[in-house]
């Protein structure tokens, strides 16, 4: 392989007593450097070094969020897929059941047993993609796992009363619908 000095010469580009001075120069600097005990500061170098930690740092920083981004479409499927094997029979549909999600009130009709279900605790309404399904509590709770924003619980009616409570004499009926 020939050198790039060696290049220049044939180009005619350079003269030898050019070359000469060169390399006299480099064995000069070489010699200083080695009595001083100190190491010149090569700017091309650095520069290079330079750019090529941040394009490094850049790579990374690209390849986590194209893992950040499969890592999300994952889940979306994982959870599509609980949602598919494991959705339940909303039965007759003569009952309003009106629930909140996304601070928006929505209504499904269901049957008398599934409201109880709904009521218990036994069945979860999971939201996913603007359709409402029924599922069970264990599966809403694996996908409250990875999304609960997807997952509208009911909130228990608690019989405790507050000591400071003005309407804790006026009970209200289990079977009232709003």
């Amino acid at each position: 392989m020939v050198s790039l000095q060696e290049q220049f010469l044939k180009a005619g580009l350079v003269d030898k007593n050019k070359v000469k001075l060169a390399n006299q120069d480099k064995s000069k600097q070489k010699k200083v450097e080695r009595r001083t005990g100190t190491q010149s500061v090569d700017e091309a170098r650095v520069a290079a070094l330079e750019t090529q930690r941040k394009n490094a740092e850049r790579a990374r920083e690209l390849n986590a969020q194209r893992d950040a981004a499969a890592n999300q479409k994952a889940i979306v499927a994982q959870i599509a897929q609980m949602v598919e094997k494991n959705r339940q029979s909303k039965g007759a549909g003569d009952i309003a059941y009106n629930f909140t999600h996304d601070n928006k009130i929505e209504r499904l009709y269901v049957s008398a047993a599934v409201q109880a279900h709904l009521v218990a605790g036994r069945l979860v309404i999971v939201c996913l993609g603007g359709v409402s399904e029924l599922v069970p509590r264990v599966i809403a709770d694996k996908i409250a796992e990875r999304d609960p924003a997807l997952v509208v619980r009911v909130k228990q009616s608690s019989a405790v009363v507050e000591e400071d409570d003005p309407y804790a004499a006026f009970q209200i009926p289990d079977d009232l619908m709003w």
